[in-house]
């Protein structure tokens, strides 16, 4: 009889557990494991999925770097015509602030790590042979090019890096190389023909430059490769296009985007292993001019930030990530929740995403309202009606303290899963502020009292509050919080900042800053894991929507998945893994939940049919 061990020389493995990493992929085994005895493996797949926001919209900048260790930066911000100066870093999962660029450029090309990164020429009007070299937090000023260029393509690391083709515009379009040594730039043998705005990968020894727009003609799909001396023709690509951004290395690349004809964005991604290029996964949002990890070690990892729709109408800050993985990768996603029984806003919040709790808000109400993970039903009222109030704890055992009534309030009251008992009062009159912690070690910071605003720091035991000796080092109000009365975080509020702060107990101690100066936000998770949302306005964006999140791990903030609806003045609650943000302003009822990202195995049950 012919077994799997007769064809293939092994036996096929019994489990009572199912396998667990990526080891496995190809590998058929027999599980054992609940709901049924079935074969299974572990089948490696090709895809794009959703990435976190970069700071600004923008396209025609330069990207370089990898998934996990990447850099985005310059180019216009949109609408067409605004160029910013501004550069950011991607950790794999959100963006955070870098060096400003010394020049206020686009089509600048850019090569290298985020420690050791270059970038070359750009038209700032006019078009500039300038160099900067990056070390992961400042630009300083290298050897310049021998031409001033722009829209060329770029490949290398910062001590040896190559950079091609381009538009000068006078004499035009170039076939030119130039190779950097760490210094200075020396010409070398030229390209095949002159193009520009195309995809490159590679090193300064083994590179590729991948479509583009040849002279004044229309989009190519010529490929060429350079072997650190001489060009050479290399297979095609299977789709012509312009304005396309690529990475890895010159026998495992990708190229994805771009545009054919000159104002219409392709979504298409192909993949190229040194003999051919083959069609793969499309991206999710067709686009141009992006910025992409181009210093990956291969086609099995990056990212593709920015861009736009080629028609220069629609500005992009929307990533994507690519991995050929036996791991199927979620994103961190916002979805619709059940809305509220009640519209309003202003209101306060507590609990978790499947056990919230609402209470109050404006127009001035005393209304409270659980949540259960799907749907709100209203509960009994607050003792006192108000809005701009403080809240904290859990859905069966929360706070509720200040606001106004409409006059500003002290009273605090406790709610044990089906009424409201009023307890001891703050200490001052406050609206507009922040609290964290439980009904029995509670915490109120900031806001606004008789005297203005203020950082005022109180802490509730369970009986009555008393002022800590710690106030908040920048004062506001219109702030967010989370954390636990010994170790809270506070961040943005009025006047509009970014600024965090952490508190031990006894002070505050001022932290890294969001990346969005912003108000009027919301908050969930941790001192070491939170999560920041909505608010009003944000800096660096082409408008303030009140969609933007971000994410915090103790050390510093990344932008993640924007909310689907821009909110402001509204509650929040939860963790970075399950979230919830309700009550806004405009959408006053709506609801939406935050799930974060995951990583699971491509496990696959093998049948007969």
């Amino acid at each position: 009889m012919t077994t799997y061990k007769n064809i293939h020389g092994k036996r096929v493995k019994t489990f009572a557990t199912d396998l667990g990493n990526a080891e496995a992929e190809g590998q058929i085994f027999f599980s054992t494991a609940s709901p049924g005895r079935e074969f299974k493996t572990v089948v490696s797949s090709a895809a794009w999925s959703s990435g976190g926001n970069a700071l600004n919209p923008g396209a025609s900048g330069f990207g370089f770097g990898t998934q996990t260790a990447g850099v985005v930066g310059l180019g216009e911000q949109g609408p067409p015509g605004v160029i910013i100066d501004k550069v950011s870093h991607y950790n794999g999962a959100g963006f955070s602030s870098g060096g400003d660029y010394p020049a206020v450029n686009y089509e600048t090309k850019a090569s290298g790590t985020q420690t050791a990164g270059l970038a070359a020429g750009g038209f700032g009007s006019p078009q500039t042979a300038e160099t900067n070299e990056y070390n992961g937090s400042s630009w300083t000023a290298g050897g310049d090019m021998n031409t001033a260029k722009f829209g060329g393509g770029m490949f290398g690391i910062q001590t040896s890096s190559i950079y091609c083709g381009g538009d000068n515009p006078t004499p035009g379009f170039i076939v030119d190389t130039e190779l950097y040594n760490g210094s200075s730039w020396t010409e070398v043998n030229n390209m095949p023909a002159s193009k520009r705005q195309f995809a490159t990968a590679g090193t300064s020894a083994a590179g590729l430059a991948c479509g583009g727009r040849l002279g004044t003609g229309p989009s190519t799909n010529t490929v060429e490769e350079w072997d650190g001396t001489n060009w050479t023709s290399a297979p095609n690509l299977n789709q012509s296009r312009r304005y396309t951004q690529g990475f890895g290395i010159q026998t495992s690349a990708l190229v994805c985007g771009g545009a054919e004809p000159s104002s219409t964005a392709l979504s298409k991604t192909e993949l190229y292993d040194g003999t051919s290029w083959t069609e793969s996964s499309d991206l999710a949002t067709a686009r141009a001019l992006a910025g992409s990890s181009q210093n990956s070690a291969n086609n099995s990892s990056g990212f593709i930030s920015k861009g736009n729709d080629a028609g220069g109408t629609a500005f992009y800050s929307l990533t994507e990530e690519w991995n050929v993985s036996a791991n199927i990768i979620t994103s961190d996603t916002w979805a619709s929740g059940g809305n509220l029984g009640s519209s309003h806003y202003n209101r306060g919040g507590a609990g978790i995403q499947t056990a919230a709790l609402a209470f109050g808000g404006i127009p001035i109400i005393a209304k409270t309202e659980e949540y259960n993970g799907s749907a709100w039903s209203e509960q009994n009222d607050l003792g006192t009606g108000r809005q701009k109030l403080g809240g904290c704890g859990i859905q069966t055992a929360a706070l509720a303290f200040g606001g106004l009534e409409p006059s500003r309030s002290d009273k605090t009251e406790e709610y044990d899963g089906s009424s409201w008992s009023e307890q001891n009062n703050l200490s001052a009159v406050t609206d507009s502020l922040a609290g964290a912690g439980t009904q029995t070690a509670g915490l109120a910071f900031g806001g606004i009292n008789p005297s203005g605003t203020t950082g005022v720091t109180e802490e509730y035991n369970g009986t009555s509050w008393s002022t800590s000796p710690g106030a908040l080092n920048a004062a506001r109000d219109r702030l967010a919080g989370c954390g636990t009365q010994t170790a809270g975080l506070g961040f943005g509020g009025e006047p509009t900042t970014n600024a965090t702060e952490a508190y031990d107990g006894t002070s505050w101690t001022e932290v890294n800053n969001l990346n969005h100066s912003r108000q009027r936000l919301a908050a969930g998770g941790t001192q070491t894991a939170a999560l920041a949302f909505g608010g009003t306005p944000y800096s660096g964006a082409a408008s303030a929507d009140g969609g933007e999140t971000e994410k915090w791990d103790g050390t510093s903030w990344t932008t993640t998945a924007r909310m689907a609806l821009g909110q402001q003045s509204l509650a929040g609650c939860g963790t970075t893994s399950l979230g919830l943000a309700f009550s806004g302003n405009p959408d006053r009822d709506s609801t939406e939940e935050f799930t974060g990202g995951t990583t699971t195995l491509n496990l696959k049950t093998i049948t007969d049919s």
